[in-house]
């Protein structure tokens, strides 16, 4: 019985210890994320998004979602005779 209850809590210590060594690794990758964020003055995400980006913009380069959501909504003109 004594011996049983030893197995147990080792492996409890183990699991414990792994899940704590997960933790920090998971600190640890949101920390370096965040670093340009935190150091900065008005620090922010760099904006990856084709329609925010300024040099996509000057290409004539734009979201495909947004095309294609104009093209859908484009009022088709139809002459009448």
């Amino acid at each position: 019985m004594i011996y049983q209850l030893s197995i147990i809590n080792y492996q409890l210590s183990i699991i414990m210890k792994t899940f704590i060594l997960c933790a920090i690794i998971i600190a640890l990758c949101i920390l370096m994320l965040s670093i340009r964020i935190l150091l900065k003055k008005d620090g922010q995400f760099v904006k990856t998004h084709v329609s925010q980006s300024e040099a996509m913009r000057e290409r004539g380069i734009g979201c495909v979602q947004g095309q294609d959501f104009a093209a859908r909504h484009k009022k088709k003109r139809i002459k009448e005779y």
